[in-house]
């Protein structure tokens, strides 16, 4: 079986190779690029990636500008990591699609332990394959959704968000339960992040996103 390969990107070569150590250590091919331009371009030739760990500030193009580029033609599971730790950085990167906001410093044991439940979850791994509530209908293996006739494009992050709310169809999740489950149990996150997504969620989804029910003081809970 082929190795799954992941692209390191960071200007600092000595970040990048500790990075890079860790996830050859645990049996992935590692590509490197020193900047978002030499980043998009190795995507684009080698389209076999499967997930992108990408700095934000870098020279030549940055992050934020590599992840819109990349999304043009992608949805591969991109991690963030940056120096800055502000909620409006953060909020900026979910909106672009961005899946996990990694911040510097940061353990490399548990960067890969986000890379390996990313992976996992991708890979289609474990439980029911096919998922449905009123029209809505999760392919979990092909990562696809329906409603009704019509296929709904949503990020890696919203698609494991409605995953979680059609798995535990009729509970009412609090915030701290959804990041814990979506956003893997050591993202110290903010509610704001889950309000986004879920907004973005809803929007796509048009009348069948009003099953996703606001819990006042609380979360949400998904009802027929």
């Amino acid at each position: 079986m082929d190795k799954i390969t992941i692209l390191v990107v960071d200007d600092e070569e000595r970040m990048r190779r500790l990075v890079a150590d860790f996830l050859v250590k645990k049996g992935y091919s590692v590509m490197e690029a020193a900047d978002g331009e030499e980043a998009v371009d190795l995507y684009l030739e080698h389209r076999d990636i499967a997930l992108i760990i990408l700095d934000v500030m870098m020279p030549k193009m940055d992050g934020w500008t590599a992840v819109k580029e990349i999304r043009q033609y992608s949805k591969v599971p991109i991690i963030m990591l940056t120096a800055k730790a502000g909620e409006n950085d953060e909020l900026q990167g979910f909106e672009l699609g961005v899946d996990e906001y990694v911040t510097k410093p940061f353990s490399p044991k548990v960067l890969v332990a986000r890379v390996e439940a990313i992976l996992r979850r991708t890979t289609g791994e474990g439980g029911m394959d096919m998922l449905s509530v009123g029209d809505i209908r999760v392919d979990k293996t092909a990562h696809t959704v329906f409603v009704g006739d019509k296929s709904i494009d949503l990020s890696f992050k919203e698609f494991e968000l409605l995953t979680f709310f059609i798995e535990n169809k009729g509970i009412a999740l609090s915030r701290e339960m959804i990041l814990n489950h979506v956003w893997n149990y050591d993202y110290f996150g903010d509610a704001r992040t889950i309000d986004t997504h879920v907004k973005k969620l809803r929007s796509k989804l048009g009348p069948a996103g009003d099953m996703i029910k606001t819990i006042w003081g609380m979360g949400y809970k998904l009802d027929e």
